[in-house]
């Protein structure tokens, strides 16, 4: 080979070398910031306080750090709103709501959201300002309990466990008063807004009140008799990261799902919660 073809086989060797890598770096680059996008990651919450705050920042922390998922916030006022973004694609996945409550929605609304993960259990509570144990509450005493469709049968759930009533839950799992087929107190159940049940406590025998309203309304802990048993019956109020159900495979929403269910989360619930308000849920056997 003479000297001049050798130049030119070399230079268009160098050439081919350079376009190689050119198209490597930018199909690298192209990679790489595909790969920055899908690792965004916008979950739909209600406002929790400074307690849920600090699970969150710790679930955020343990997504950057273990799989390079930046978890981004959108905090919802309604309670309504937060699947209707998850619907609407506005949010990639919500953390709010227990499962009794996603069926009553995906029915009211048509939907295809499903659970992904456990996250926490919220134990309800009875409460009375009059008697110290459920066995002391005399026949025919009111009891006040949650008007909404969820929270009733919560409540009625947990009257059925404290031995006052018995139910009839052939329907399916949401329970009614109409469902109650042992009343031998012949109890007074009393339906109101579940905001109102605080209010109510000093003018009927016990009421059922949901933690965050209990704690809003300042209602010590030693005028709960009885609290929510973690048994079969719970199931239905475990707390869920949810997705729609086209994604429910999604490799990155379940490494968040993932860097939820971890240890260091158990422990920052239970620092948060010494007092057992919420309960990690994704161990438990029910």
């Amino acid at each position: 080979m003479n000297p001049r073809n050798r130049k030119i086989l070399f230079g268009s060797l160098l050439l081919l070398v350079i376009i190689v890598g050119l198209i490597t770096f930018t199909l690298r680059q192209g990679k790489s910031k595909s790969t920055s996008v899908s690792k965004i990651v916008k979950i739909g919450l209600m406002p929790g306080g400074k307690q849920e705050d600090a699970i969150w920042k710790q679930v955020q922390k343990n997504a950057k750090d273990q799989f390079g998922i930046t978890l981004k916030f959108v905090n919802f006022t309604d309670g309504d709103q937060p699947n209707k973004a998850l619907a609407n694609h506005e949010v990639d996945l919500n953390a709010f709501q227990h499962y009794a409550y996603l069926k009553s929605w995906n029915k009211a609304n048509n939907g295809n959201i499903v659970s992904i993960g456990d996250t926490i259990i919220t134990p309800i509570h009875l409460y009375s300002t009059k008697y110290k144990n459920v066995t002391e509450i005399p026949d025919k005493s009111t009891i006040a309990i949650p008007n909404d469709v969820t929270n009733e049968s919560r409540a009625l759930y947990v009257l059925k466990n404290a031995g006052l009533i018995k139910l009839d839950t052939s329907r399916g799992a949401l329970a009614t008063v109409k469902d109650i087929r042992d009343n031998h107190k012949g109890l007074i159940i009393k339906e109101i807004d579940a905001s109102q049940t605080p209010r109510a406590l000093d003018s009927v025998a016990a009421a059922v009140i949901n933690y965050n309203f209990a704690i809003s309304a300042k209602i010590s802990e030693k005028e709960s008799i009885y609290q929510e048993p973690l048994n079969e019956d719970s199931a239905q109020w475990i707390n869920f990261i949810a997705a729609n159900q086209s994604d429910k495979n999604n490799k990155v929403y379940k490494e968040v799902v993932k860097a939820y269910e971890q240890k260091n989360i158990a422990d920052t619930i239970k620092k948060e919660y010494p007092d057992g308000g919420e309960l990690p849920a994704w161990n438990l056997k029910l």
